[in-house]
């Protein structure tokens, strides 16, 4: 039975545990879900979102754009804390340099391949006497999509040149025609003029870099151990190498811009160009009935730009956005933000049991057009060490840039 005692007992303790719950919202932001909201938000006001700030390559921009704002509104807390993404977009290169010499300072880095990853992990050792990143711990770094490099030709030109698919000596073969003082009229065709191939600028984007990474490695005929000695030492290949990059006349900035040149102007400006897969589905609908056929080729041996996130081991990172930074890591490799990277935007998953033909998917979709679901009997190429990877940088901006 109750008394006035009990009631007034039970009042009091009611009373000290609203207290008590009031006091550790204010002190600890975790505990205010649980304060009595009417008060709660009349009483305290919301706690500040952790800023995620995130410098990344502007090849899956949409995606990111579309992804970002499921995740804010999913409700996806750190400590009580709700999580404020901002994005700044920079090609893969200027991502590094921009980390390096101190004018962008951000949580997450993300370029277009772990190129840039193995280029930076070198650049900030020498810089800063330890790694900003760590590729080897996989809760910090890691890829969320994938894409290829492949060739994008004009399907007329391309069968006159190798046929249904180019064989192991791609490279070689592409060298000794792009030389060829004849050019299209070496293969009875001399209406065409010139053979017309292009890549992006190795110094600003990702694509140019895989480009004349593939080509060095396709040189030396293997596919791992490429070292800095090749590079600097052989003379045949710096040669081969320099006249193959000679016939290009302009290096575009961006990987977007040179396939719409591409599919714009067609054969008369590009006979094949190497882009990213994802890139050349983006486009193959406004390819159609333009300039004949475009389709895409493989090159002999693969190399993957795989979009890593990473946090950065750096003073200015806190525990707080660390942890967020893991969280949103975890959404982008989530199956709604990895179906709509393939379904809307032609990435590869990185989660594979997605299935890459499934209904809907651009890989059922232009099927005929040489996109191939399935490269896993195919040769990927090694990426070098980061001192390799900015040998061949440096050395390509000594010798090619215009």
């Amino acid at each position: 039975m109750y008394t006035p005692k009990t009631n007034w007992i039970l009042f009091t303790f009611f009373g000290l545990a609203v207290v008590g719950i009031f006091v550790a919202a204010l002190l600890v932001p975790s505990f205010r879900a649980v304060a009595y909201a009417p008060l709660r938000e009349l009483i305290f006001p919301p706690p500040a979102p952790i800023q995620l700030s995130v410098l990344y390559s502007t090849e899956k921009e949409a995606w990111l754009n579309e992804v970002v704002a499921g995740f804010e509104s999913s409700g996806i807390r750190v400590d009580g804390h709700p999580v404020q993404v901002e994005l700044e977009k920079m090609g893969s290169w200027e991502i590094n340099n921009a980390v390096i010499d101190g004018t962008r300072q951000p949580v997450i880095v993300s370029p277009a391949s772990s190129l840039q990853i193995a280029a930076l992990q070198d650049a900030s050792t020498a810089q800063f006497g330890q790694s900003l990143v760590n590729p080897a711990d996989t809760t910090s770094c890691r890829p969320v999509v994938t894409t290829p490099l492949v060739l994008v030709a004009w399907k007329e030109r391309a069968d006159v040149l190798w046929g249904h698919q180019p064989g192991e000596a791609l490279w070689k073969d592409l060298h000794d025609a792009l030389v060829d003082p004849s050019g299209w009229a070496a293969y009875n065709n001399p209406d065409w003029g010139y053979i017309k191939f292009g890549h992006t600028d190795p110094l600003k984007s990702n694509s140019g870099f895989m480009s004349i990474l593939l080509m060095t490695y396709g040189y030396f005929d293997k596919t791992s151990g490429l070292t800095a000695s090749d590079i600097l030492t052989d003379s045949g290949y710096r040669q081969w190498f320099l006249e193959t990059e000679a016939s290009i006349g302009q290096f575009e900035y961006s990987t977007g811009p040179l396939m719409q040149k591409m599919v714009a102007y067609g054969p008369s400006t590009f006979d094949m160009i190497t882009v990213y897969e994802a890139t050349a589905i983006e486009q193959a609908e406004n390819a159609l009935g333009r300039y004949g056929e475009l389709r895409v080729y493989y090159p002999p041996a693969l190399l993957w730009s795989d979009h890593p996130f990473c946090v950065l081991n750096a003073d200015w990172v806190s525990p707080e956005q660390a942890k967020a930074a893991r969280l949103f890591m975890d959404y982008l490799t989530g199956r709604p933000a990895q179906e709509l990277a393939l379904l809307k935007y032609g990435f590869r998953p990185v989660d594979e049991s997605i299935q890459l033909e499934q209904t809907g998917s651009p890989f059922a979709r232009y099927a005929d057009n040489g996109f191939i679901a399935d490269l896993s009997n195919r040769p990927e190429v090694e990426i070098p060490a980061g001192n390799v990877l900015n040998i061949l940088r440096e050395f390509w901006s000594r010798n090619v840039t215009r």
